[in-house]
């Protein structure tokens, strides 16, 4: 582990500084992308349906 304590922090009694991987303690699979992709191209479309119908029911 590549972690350790800054002198500055060292009055608190806290201080731990971890690498990006070790605060992570997971695996980062970028799914969160694909949700707000798939997201945003649905309420595009309910958006379009929802216009549509407002225009030929005029």
């Amino acid at each position: 582990m590549n972690s350790h304590v800054h002198p500055t922090d060292e009055d608190k009694g806290n201080g731990v500084e971890l690498s990006t991987e070790e605060a992570r303690s997971g695996a980062t699979p970028h799914v969160t992308r694909y949700v707000l992709v798939w997201g945003l191209a649905l309420v595009i479309i309910a958006f379009a349906i929802v216009l549509l119908s407002g225009m030929l029911s005029t």
